[in-house]
C-alpha cells in the first residue's frame, strides 16, 4: 500500500508549477498562500504566567464541567476589510457561537462576547481559552463583566484548543477566507450556527451539541 504524507500534499498543491490548479480552494480553510509554521510570534507580555494553559484546571481539560469555552478569530481576506467572525465553543457540549464584529480591536470583542453571554447563568460561561493573539489581549473584562476567567494557549500551540480549530475547518466549508462579511449578517451566523448544533456527533453519543448544551443547561445531565 503506498500513503503519501500530508506535508507531499501540502507541498504539491502550492507548488509554483501546480498552484494554477487551484486545488487550495479544496483544503478546509481554502488559503491562497501557505502559512509557514510556527510564523504568530509570542505575545507572552499581554498574557500572564497565571494565565497560561498548564495552569487551567483538570476539570476543564478532561472536559468534565461543563461551561468552558474555546475561541477564535475566523478572519478573511483583506480586500474585504477587517470584518470577521468570533467562534466560540463549549468544550463538554461542542456547542457553538458565532459573534460577527467589524474590526479585530480586542475592546469591541470582549464586549460582544460579554453582551452575548451574560444572559446565560454563571455555571454556563465559567472560562474562555484562546490562543495569544492580540485580538485577546483585553480578557480581564470577561473577569469584570461577568465573572469569566481566561487561559491562553502555549506560543505556537494552536492545537491546545483543539476543540475550535476543528470547528473553524467545518466552519470554512460555509465561510472560505474569500467571503465578504457585508453579505453575511448575524441572523445568517446564527442560522448557520444552529444548523451545526443540530448535527449529531460519535463524541456525544449521537447526541447533538444543542441537546448535550440544553441537558447540562437544565441540570438534567
Amino acid at each position: 500500500m503506498v500513503r503519501v504524507c500530508k506535508e507531499t500534499i501540502y507541498r504539491f498543491i502550492y507548488d509554483k508549477e501546480d498552484y494554477g490548479l487551484g486545488l487550495y480552494e479544496y483544503l478546509p480553510e481554502a488559503r491562497r498562500k501557505r502559512r509557514p509554521l510556527r510564523s504568530r510570534k509570542p505575545r507572552d507580555g499581554a498574557f500572564p504566567s497565571t494565565q497560561r494553559i498548564s495552569e487551567r484546571p483538570d476539570i476543564v481539560g478532561q472536559r468534565l464541567q461543563f461551561g468552558h469555552w474555546e475561541g477564535d478569530l475566523l478572519i478573511f481576506e483583506r480586500p474585504f476589510g477587517q470584518a470577521n467572525i468570533t467562534s466560540l465553543v463549549e468544550r463538554k457540549s461542542r456547542y457553538l457561537v458565532l459573534i460577527k464584529k467589524p474590526s479585530r480591536h480586542s475592546g469591541p470583542i470582549m464586549d460582544k462576547i460579554i453582551r452575548s453571554f451574560s444572559p446565560l447563568p454563571a455555571f454556563a460561561r465559567r472560562s474562555f481559552t484562546f490562543d495569544r493573539g492580540t485580538e485577546f489581549a483585553g480578557f480581564r473584562a470577561l473577569e469584570d463583566g461577568m465573572g469569566a476567567s481566561s487561559w491562553f494557549c502555549d506560543p505556537s500551540a494552536p492545537w491546545q484548543k483543539g476543540t475550535v480549530e476543528n470547528t473553524n475547518k467545518r466552519l470554512r466549508r460555509f465561510l472560505p477566507g474569500n467571503t465578504d462579511l457585508v453579505s453575511v449578517s448575524q441572523r445568517d451566523l446564527t442560522t448557520l450556527a444552529r444548523h451545526l448544533n443540530n448535527q449529531p456527533r460519535k463524541c456525544l453519543g449521537y447526541k447533538t451539541p444543542a441537546e448535550v448544551f440544553m441537558a447540562n443547561l437544565h441540570g438534567s445531565s
